[in-house]
């Protein structure tokens, strides 16, 4: 059974920082390309950012420049790296695989930013 597991979210002042990590069981982590989504209440799901199996990234526009996204497939993880946080930046994030999902949804990791 696939499993996708968030960590890392907060709270952090506008401005700060903040490394999200997903660990992925029960799947071929480094032969899926994987991306990390955010959802507002009342929103839908975006897309944030996403990495190949070969590591090519891509970003949303609202993220690009701040947002990093890595991935190690030795521990079957996908890493964003935050930085320069926005209030917009509220939301729960997630991962999955990408740009189609593929396994169901883990818990989220809810990220506050505060003006």
């Amino acid at each position: 059974q696939v499993q996708l597991v968030e960590s890392g979210g907060g709270l952090v002042q506008a401005g700060g920082s903040l490394r999200l990590s997903c660990t992925a069981s029960g799947m071929m982590f480094r032969a899926n390309d994987m991306g990390w989504y955010r959802q507002v209440p009342g929103k839908q799901r975006e897309s944030v950012a996403g990495i190949t199996g070969g590591g090519a990234t891509h970003y949303a526009v609202s993220v690009k420049g701040r947002f990093t996204i890595s991935r190690d497939n030795a521990k079957n993880t996908v890493y964003l790296q935050m930085n320069s946080l926005k209030p917009e930046d509220t939301a729960v994030y997630y991962c999955n695989t990408w740009p189609t999902i593929r396994v169901d949804w883990g818990q989220g990791t809810q990220v506050t930013v505060s003006s």
